[in-house]
């Protein structure tokens, strides 16, 4: 294929069985820049319909390890071979749809600011009145514009900084591109998010045990975060798997251990802790993100509990050097 002398970004999208969600995410696509798909082992025509479209094309195998970092690095291993003048990646994932004027705004900020190796924009939710946890998601993406210490799944990089800080760690599961931002942070390198629309994003989740499996995944994220990088400036990791220990045990085998001594005061106090900070955070989201009372509080909630499979993604980690009880498959739900 060849390439128009402006277009210097190639676009990576992973996926495993996305299903009509891959379409759109297909159909949503700049026309002219070049795409490589990578499909960790789909079994739903996933890879007929990238073929289909004249995509670039990584098939992985399911004999190893499946992970985003893994399908992110092979799809951009591949577009440097085929495409060695792109300078910039778009990353993707194929259960997201790319808003029109991003990728323009998107690069000229890159072109901007010579030391900025990434940028994101605004991720919405597309179908936020599914379910509760979809707009759970919705809420999560909404996040502050201006320089940030790291991007989600979906973002414009540049290709040097990424290279030459090794690509993403395959060994994580989760929270691979906030580790990799910090390693490209650490190299002297800025990341933003602008105030800009950016992608649609279906999570497509409608049961409890997908709300846990997620937060499981994103505890074992931040203890191997704190393992491999806690000890540096930033402490990277340490602070959020502390709060996770604190809340998720520390303070509730306390309050049984003093239970007998205290007649079940300790218990007592323990919702009460719970229910302070739950009433905090949704205080917190009603001024800031201007959410509604009931809303706020199922969001504070959300948080609170979210401890409890935050903590069995550290144990899980620490205990077997795994992050959850299913591999993340290449896609950034």
């Amino acid at each position: 294929m060849e390439l128009a002398a402006e277009i210097k970004t190639g676009i990576v999208v992973i996926g495993r069985n996305e299903g009509e969600r891959l379409k759109a995410c297909f159909d949503s696509l700049p026309a002219g820049y070049p795409v490589v798909y990578v499909d960790s082992a789909s079994t739903d025509g996933s890879v007929a319909l990238a073929s289909q479209a004249g995509h670039g094309l990584v098939e992985l195998s399911a004999d190893q390890k499946l992970s985003a970092a893994r399908a992110r690095n092979a799809g951009l291993k591949q577009l440097v071979e085929m495409w060695p003048s792109l300078t910039a990646v778009q990353f993707l994932d194929g259960d997201c749809e790319l808003f029109p004027d991003w990728l323009a705004t998107a690069e000229q900020a890159l072109e901007q600011t010579d030391n900025l190796a990434a940028v994101c924009g605004q991720r919405y939710e597309k179908y936020p009145d599914h379910s509760i946890y979809n707009r759970l998601c919705a809420i999560e993406w909404d996040t502050p514009v201006g320089d940030a210490l790291a991007v989600g799944g979906d973002s414009l990089m540049r290709i040097g900084p990424v290279l030459q800080a090794g690509g993403f760690d395959e060994a994580f599961v989760g929270g691979e591109e906030p580790e990799l931002c910090y390693r490209m942070r650490q190299a002297g390198w800025k990341i933003a998010r602008l105030d800009v629309q950016m992608t649609l994003h279906d999570a497509a989740m409608d049961r409890w045990q997908q709300w846990w499996a997620r937060n499981a995944r994103s505890g074992g994220a931040f203890a191997q975060s704190a393992q491999k990088h806690g000890r540096g400036p930033e402490r990277f990791g340490v602070r959020a798997s502390l709060s996770i220990w604190l809340y998720g045990a520390i303070l509730p085998l306390l309050a049984l251990a003093l239970a007998p001594l205290t007649g079940g005061f300790s218990v007592v106090a323990l919702f009460v802790i719970y229910l302070v900070q739950t009433l905090r955070i949704s205080r917190d989201a009603e001024k800031t993100r201007g959410l509604s009372r009931s809303l706020a509080w199922r969001y504070g909630a959300s948080i609170v509990l979210g401890k409890f499979p935050h903590l069995a993604g550290q144990l899980r980690f620490w205990l077997f050097g795994r992050t959850d009880l299913v591999e993340k498959t290449g896609v950034g739900s």
